[in-house]
């Protein structure tokens, strides 16, 4: 007689559904931070056009560094400009800026860098050495002799901070691509006769998108920062123009007077900066096909 089997308890094993991305993003406290901080700076944009406390533009000496108050909710500065207006409006020059000069930098960058990819050889050198090129003259220097040239203005600023851009996703496009010129369905394609141009179309561009994306906002961020700098010597946005970096440099005369001067403008460069970060940061974990099951 055969040994009696023994009775062992059974578990229930449930396969776990893999969360949509709306869903992972609710639960990415980085990501939501960042996404509040940038749709309050696109908002800032975009409410400067309807409707601000005050002027950003007239002059009215008699109004002249006055205190926070219901009339100039963050006071006014030497001129008698309202500081709140000018906050609103100067959101306009930091996300025209980040948006030309980040699109320039998608759109000749990554051409190059699919190009770089997909020929190697002598083409994959040449645009590499001109990028690394590229690299010896950062914004800030290429908007000065610019501005030798041209003279100082946003367009300037727009193209130098642009030009910077170009290296930048060129490198980390032909850095992605390499990488899924490598895997294995490519090379069934290349197999079958595609040509070099429909495989960077159909395959490596959509699987190297999310990667873009990331950095976009990451330049977006530096592009801020760049912008703000260029102002603040005077080669930025010009007045009557709104601009926060070049509201920073209008404070420095008179930190020991009126601080609160330098602190406003100061805070919206920090959080748009902060919050683009902290956006860019969460869509790299979000758009990771490895954190798209749960653990």
């Amino acid at each position: 007689m055969s040994a009696p089997v023994p009775d062992y308890p059974t578990r229930a094993f449930t396969r776990t559904q893999p969360q949509s991305f709306g869903q992972r993003a609710l639960q990415h406290r980085s990501f939501l931070l960042g996404a509040l901080l940038s749709t309050l700076l696109i908002a800032a944009a975009l409410l400067s056009f309807a409707w601000t406390p005050g002027s950003a533009y007239e002059i009215d000496m008699n109004a002249a560094l006055q205190a926070s108050g219901s009339l100039h909710w963050l006071g006014t500065d030497a001129f008698g400009r309202d500081i709140a207006s000018q906050i609103l409006v100067g959101a306009r020059a930091s996300i025209a800026v980040g948006l030309i000069a980040v699109g320039i930098g998608l759109a000749l960058g990554v051409a190059l860098g699919l190009i770089a990819a997909a020929r190697r050889g002598w083409v994959e050198e040449i645009i590499m050495r001109l990028a690394d090129f590229t690299f010896a003259f950062p914004a800030l220097l290429s908007a000065i002799m610019l501005t030798a040239v041209f003279g100082a203005g946003m367009v300037n600023a727009i193209i130098a901070i642009g030009i910077f851009n170009i290296p930048t996703f060129a490198r980390i496009t032909r850095a992605s691509a390499n990488a899924i010129w490598a895997r294995d369905y490519v090379l069934a394609a290349r197999a079958c006769g595609k040509s070099h141009t429909a495989i960077t179309l159909q395959h490596v561009l959509p699987n190297i998108f999310s990667v873009l994306v990331v950095q976009a906002t990451i330049q977006f961020a530096l592009a801020i920062l760049a912008e703000a700098a260029l102002s603040y010597l005077g080669l930025g946005t010009q007045p009557p123009q709104p601009s926060w970096g070049r509201m920073l440099s209008d404070a420095q005369t008179l930190m020991f007077q009126t601080p609160l001067l330098a602190v406003w403008p100061g805070v919206a460069i920090a959080l748009s900066v902060l919050g683009l970060n902290l956006l860019g940061d969460g869509l790299r974990d979000l758009l990771d096909p490895r954190l798209t099951c749960e653990r």
